[in-house]
């Protein structure tokens, strides 16, 4: 029985911390555009990407390609990204798609509030249940 290579834990590891840090970059640059495109204070950024530090966000934002983003940070991203993505889907009118965020609707997730109402809630659970909300309306059309 022949042994297998040893190898450092950072070494094991590094492919996908590297992989994380691209895509929180990336992610980062997209929040900030998708921001700029719904028209969010600095105040619900921050509470999209789960209240950090503003001195933190502000130096996530100067230097995406060094940031080291929390789990929940990239998952807090990765909700928001799918978010914009199914509004350019269902509404191809960029204008009405990111507007959509900021109107009253009656449908069950959201009570009569925003959907940004139920997003700035504060919970990643709260973009989840916008984002599958969206996912299932681009399934099964706007009820």
């Amino acid at each position: 029985m022949s042994a297998l290579p040893s190898t450092s834990s950072a070494a094991r590891h590094a492919p996908a911390e590297v992989s994380a840090e691209r895509m929180g970059a990336a992610g980062l640059r997209a929040f900030v555009r998708i921001a700029e495109a719904w028209g969010l204070s600095v105040d619900e950024q921050l509470a999209l990407l789960g209240q950090p530090p503003r001195s933190t966000y502000f130096a996530w934002r100067k230097h995406p390609e060094k940031a080291a983003l929390p789990r929940d940070t990239l998952e807090r991203l990765s909700n928001i990204l799918g978010i914009y993505k199914s509004l350019q889907i269902l509404l191809p009118d960029p204008a009405a798609a990111d507007g959509w965020v900021r109107k009253p609707n009656g449908a069950a997730p959201f009570g009569g509030g925003s959907a940004l109402q139920r997003m700035l809630a504060g919970n990643v659970s709260d973009l989840n249940i916008v984002r599958r909300y969206l996912d299932g309306v681009r399934g099964g059309g706007w009820n």
